[in-house]
């Protein structure tokens, strides 16, 4: 049994990803890192380097944080942390970021190189209302949206997206294969990607959108025994 839950690295949904770990009680919990990005995470002020790529989206990621009034990945820290209390086995089931950032840049072309860069820094003062605007559009028409960042960065979708769908596609069955049910963690918008390669009738999704209206309160959170409403889609 699979289930695929989406989520946003600057949202709030701490709490939601943990009650839906506790709820399901998975075999295994499946979440895109790998283990340098799970201990950056951890320890968000220690010295590391980094392709340039890398660090211009971390700062966009920690300003647009800000703005929500969160950390990045805390949720990916939640789902690690519920997972061992629930006593799943928990699985880094991402590429290595270092490798995939330096095979990015290997293979984009320099007008590509150029127009990320812009984009990135772009990025460093983009306002909290732009980020809504963007995940309403992305929720609206999610293939055209796709289907556009590849038309102007084909690059970055084929390395950042695709290729990544693959690899997180493949270990997630391999998780359910040894331990019978398993719950990934992914980034929103590798869900329909990884969704098309799955291709499961008995696919269970859960999106950033569903997430992000599902209340659950504190008590949820401690004992585990309460209910909540979720609205989700099982593919079939």
């Amino acid at each position: 049994m699979i289930t695929l839950v989406g989520v946003g690295h600057v949202f709030d949904i701490e709490k939601q990803v943990r009650y839906l770990i506790r709820h399901s009680s998975p075999a295994a919990v499946g979440v895109e890192l790998d283990a340098a990005r799970y201990e950056a995470l951890k320890n968000p002020q220690g010295e590391r380097e980094a392709p340039l790529a890398y660090r211009l989206l971390a700062m966009t990621q920690m300003r647009i944080a800000k703005q929500f009034n969160q950390e990045v990945g805390r949720e990916m820290l939640a789902a690690v942390d519920e997972g061992q209390k629930v006593q799943a086995r928990v699985l880094f089931i991402d590429v290595e970021a270092s490798d995939m950032f330096n095979k990015l840049w290997r293979r984009m072309p320099f007008k590509e190189k150029i127009m990320m860069l812009l984009s990135g820094f772009t990025g460093l003062i983009i306002s909290k209302k732009r980020v809504e605007t963007e995940l309403q559009r992305f929720e609206e028409n999610e293939e055209q949206y796709l289907q556009l960042l590849g038309q102007e960065f084909p690059t970055v979708k084929q390395v950042l997206i695709d290729d990544r769908n693959v690899v997180m596609a493949n270990r997630i069955l391999q998780a359910e294969q040894k331990f019978g049910s398993v719950l990934a963690v992914v980034g929103d918008g590798h869900v329909e990607g990884i969704q098309r390669i799955l291709n499961r009738e008995d696919l269970t999704v859960v999106r950033l959108k569903d997430l992000r209206t599902m209340e659950v309160p504190e008590e949820c959170i401690s004992d585990g025994n309460c209910e909540v409403t979720i609205r989700y889609n099982v593919e079939v």
